[in-house]
């Protein structure tokens, strides 16, 4: 069941996040992931449209957006390949139709992922909080 976010679902969700994180974002400095947790919680999921996936009564996976951005989409690794983000990702075309999302060069899953969705781009930029680099996507919803 995918339902809109709540504040009550704020520790499940940055607990995804963090353990996400850990197996995508393994190349991110510690002192960064840290200020990143803070900024989720505080800040980014405040000001996100946020759907969450919901299994057995459990949290296992959500997606913020902004517009039609894609500022996060995670999924507890224990439920990868259970199409769960595919889910999340379709709700957010059905809400929003066409979508972007930046992705880290380095996170191999994520891009694997978008990629199969059907995301598409090769345009580079720096991640201005990490310096690391983003590459840029694109859904395009064709009628």
């Amino acid at each position: 069941m995918i339902r809109s976010f709540t504040s009550e679902d704020t520790d499940a969700v940055i607990a995804i996040w963090q353990s996400a994180s850990e197996l995508a974002h393994s190349f991110l400095p510690a002192d960064f992931m840290i200020k990143a947790e803070r900024l989720t919680r505080e800040v980014y999921l405040p000001q996100a449209e946020t759907w969450v996936f919901v299994r057995n009564g459990a949290i296992v996976g959500f997606i913020g957006l902004i517009d039609d951005y894609i500022g996060g989409l995670f999924v507890d690794p224990s439920h990868h390949g259970e199409g769960i983000g595919r889910a999340l990702v379709d709700k957010a075309v059905a809400e929003k139709g066409s979508l972007t999302v930046e992705v880290f060069v380095d996170n191999a899953i994520g891009r694997r992922f978008y990629a199969a969705y059907g995301f598409t781009g090769d345009k580079q930029v720096s991640d201005p909080h990490s310096g690391f680099p983003l590459l840029q996507l694109t859904y395009e919803v064709t009628v």
